[in-house]
């Protein structure tokens, strides 16, 4: 009696220590959030005129084009890429299909930055496609800045997406199905009605929802392509506001409404559902029946054939353009090698971080789950809370708050490292939690209750217990958190200096000066090493998943 009520207690302590490392972590992203909120409040109070006038004609004619772009881009990414996924599943086998989804990958792998570039190597005035034999005068082309380039980018993004997304779709649907079709001789359009299109519409609001979120919070996109105040999201504009007016009135207006956009949209998303797929990992099509007539074929190779070159077009442009810098030069250069060091130490840092909070919040949601107290278990939606904040709240608008609270020059350098450290992690935690959740889970329902009976506790059990079953998917949380804070320019644009520059900050400063050949070679640098990390999470993850 006496040996069970001591396993009991170690099983209350092992159960308390979890919770515990959970509100830690809640307290840290907390913390991080509500120092900008209070960095922001206390400039408000202070100056409760100014921010109340700074809500004008500007700030709505600022939110008005934020949702417009991003509705358009969402429009624009989600309507080909219904019939692109629904082309691609038509031949479940087809010579190169493996390649193309691995194609439609890479833009995730992406930094903004680079994407930016790649789009203005190709669409721009000096661009690729102004050398083709249809523009006789380059300078008759109106260019790619403002909504145009906008759209551009986030289809680039977004559209490869949805098609992966929608794909994971499609194959949710029952062998039966398509058995029967091909039994009762249904058409292409009849098939597309009554199964393709019951599929996707179980799908559609979750990843238009993503989509749209996505578009609204860009920020690197924006910046580089909308070319002037007509074409300008929120944070673009709270970025300006900052870094070049120094007009904390209007950053609080402009961060007002675009947290109060964030939150509506999260709300809504949470309301219609998103996907819960892993559009990293491979994609099993079950077998169809039925074979599409020859229009069908004709239309999905032209689609699938158009979706293709407008993926590629912007990765080979940006890897021609790049290829055009002077790299002995650059080399040579001590800002480049400062720039790089400093880039994969704050992205090693962040990655750290970032997966330390997703474990704590992991461990933390399951244990009070299932820890059998109701009041305890009633307390699991915070951990998930805690870490959703971060899709409310964007980078910028953190880095905002904290850029006022800071004050001086130098305190904002002496923020600078540790914010960027930090507001990478966070943002990066809703995917690390993603890519840890099933197998933290899996593990700890096989393994509780054994290690509960030998007293199996702290470091001993992760050592033992937790390290061997979950060290591929930490390391792919790991690289993946380390990929996404590496080409990240959303903190750094506002406390980036001469003394404090990662590689994205250092190419957008030598855009600013016009030094588009560096810029593009770093570019090339920056993509290629991001992409090679991301292609080693997800090799990781596939390892995991066997």
């Amino acid at each position: 009696m006496v040996k069970g009520n001591e396993q009991i207690v170690l099983s209350r302590r092992r159960l308390d220590s979890r919770i515990i490392a959970g509100v830690c972590a809640t307290a840290a992203v907390a913390a991080l959030v509500g120092g900008a909120f209070a960095g922001l409040a206390a400039s408000a109070l202070g100056d409760l005129s100014g921010a109340y006038d700074a809500f004008d004609l500007y700030l709505f004619r600022v939110a008005r084009f934020s949702l417009l772009q991003a509705g358009l881009s969402t429009l624009l990414a989600i309507a080909p890429a219904i019939f692109v996924a629904r082309a691609i599943a038509q031949y479940p086998s087809f010579p190169g299909r493996s390649a193309l989804l691995q194609l439609f990958a890479v833009p995730l792998a992406l930094p903004a930055i680079v994407v930016a570039l790649g789009v203005l190597a190709l669409y721009g005035r000096a661009g690729l496609i102004t050398a083709l034999p249809g523009f006789d005068d380059p300078r008759s082309w109106s260019g790619i800045y403002g909504m145009r380039g906008i759209l551009i980018a986030h289809v680039f993004f977004n559209m490869p997406l949805a098609v992966r997304l929608l794909l994971h779709a499609l194959a949710t649907v029952p062998g039966d199905h398509w058995r029967l079709s091909a039994q009762l001789g249904m058409s292409g359009w009849t098939v597309f009605r009554l199964i393709e299109w019951p599929a996707f519409r179980a799908a559609l609001p979750g990843v238009a929802g993503l989509v749209f979120m996505l578009c609204i919070t860009s920020f690197a996109i924006v910046l580089i392509l909308g070319g002037g105040p007509r074409a300008t999201t929120l944070e673009v504009a709270i970025y300006q506001s900052l870094r070049f007016d120094f007009d904390p009135a209007r950053a609080i207006a402009l961060t007002s409404v675009q947290i109060a956009l964030t939150t509506a949209s999260v709300m809504l998303l949470s309301r219609i559902g998103t996907p819960a797929h892993n559009h990293i990992h491979s994609i099993d099509q079950g077998h169809r029946y039925n074979r599409p007539g020859h229009a069908d074929a004709t239309l999905g190779v032209l689609l699938v054939g158009s979706a293709t070159i407008f993926v590629a077009a912007p990765m080979a442009a940006t890897v021609i353009s790049g290829f055009h810098a002077d790299f002995a030069r650059l080399l040579g250069e001590p800002a480049v090698w400062r720039a790089t060091a400093t880039s994969l130490a704050f992205a090693a840092a962040s990655a750290v971080l970032c997966t330390a909070l997703s474990m704590g919040f992991v461990s933390a949601r399951w244990s009070a789950s299932r820890s059998g107290r109701p009041a305890l278990s009633r307390t699991a939606w915070i951990f998930d809370a805690g870490a959703s904040l971060v899709l409310v709240v964007p980078p910028i608008v953190i880095g905002a708050g904290w850029f006022i609270l800071a004050g001086t020059a130098a305190r904002i350098s002496l923020l600078a490292p540790l914010l960027v450290i930090a507001v990478n992690a966070v943002m990066a935690m809703p995917f690390a939690i993603r890519a840890l959740r099933p197998a933290h889970d899996t593990s700890a329902s096989r393994h509780d209750r054994l290690c509960a009976q030998l007293a199996i506790t702290g470091l001993n059990r992760f050592r033992l217990i937790d390290w061997p079953v979950m060290r591929q998917v930490l390391a792919t949380a790991f690289v993946f958190a380390m990929a996404l804070s590496l080409g990240d320019l959303g903190v750094i644009a506002l406390f980036g200096s001469d003394s404090v520059q990662t590689l994205p900050y250092l190419i957008l400063s030598r855009m600013g000066s016009y030094r588009t050949a560096d810029a593009a070679g770093l570019a090339l640098v920056l993509g290629a090493v991001c992409f090679l990390m991301m292609t080693l999470s997800g090799w990781i993850g596939q390892r995991e998943s066997r």
